[in-house]
C-alpha cells in the first residue's frame, strides 16, 4: 500500500504541534512514562514520540488510543462540534 506524506501548511502544523505538546503534557502530569503509554496504547514507543510532536502523518486513531490511555478520549468527541461555518450553509440551506 503507497502512502503519501500529509501535506499540512505551517499555520496548521503549528496546531498540531500544539496538540502534540499538550499530549506530552497530559502524559507527564500523569507521572507516565512513554514505554508505558506506547505499551498500553498499542503503539510504538518511537510512534509516541511522533505523536508528542504534533506529526500529522501518524493515523488519527493511534492519537486517539494514546487519548484512551490518558483517559481524554471524551475529548475527541468535541472535535468538529462547534461548526459555525456548517450552521451558517444549513441556515442559508446552500447545504
Amino acid at each position: 500500500m503507497n502512502s503519501k506524506k500529509a501535506i499540512v501548511l505551517p499555520k496548521f502544523k503549528k496546531m498540531f504541534e500544539q496538540l502534540g505538546e499538550n499530549i506530552k503534557l497530559a502524559r507527564k502530569r500523569r507521572k507516565l512514562t512513554t514505554e508505558q503509554v506506547s505499551e498500553r496504547a498499542g503503539i510504538h514507543r518511537a510512534t509516541l514520540y511522533r505523536i508528542e510532536k504534533g506529526n500529522p502523518a501518524v493515523a488519527i486513531g493511534l492519537y486517539f488510543n494514546v487519548f484512551k490511555v490518558l483517559n481524554l478520549q471524551d475529548d475527541f468527541l468535541k472535535l468538529g462540534t462547534n461548526d459555525v461555518f456548517g450552521r451558517k450553509l444549513q441556515d442559508l440551506d446552500l447545504l
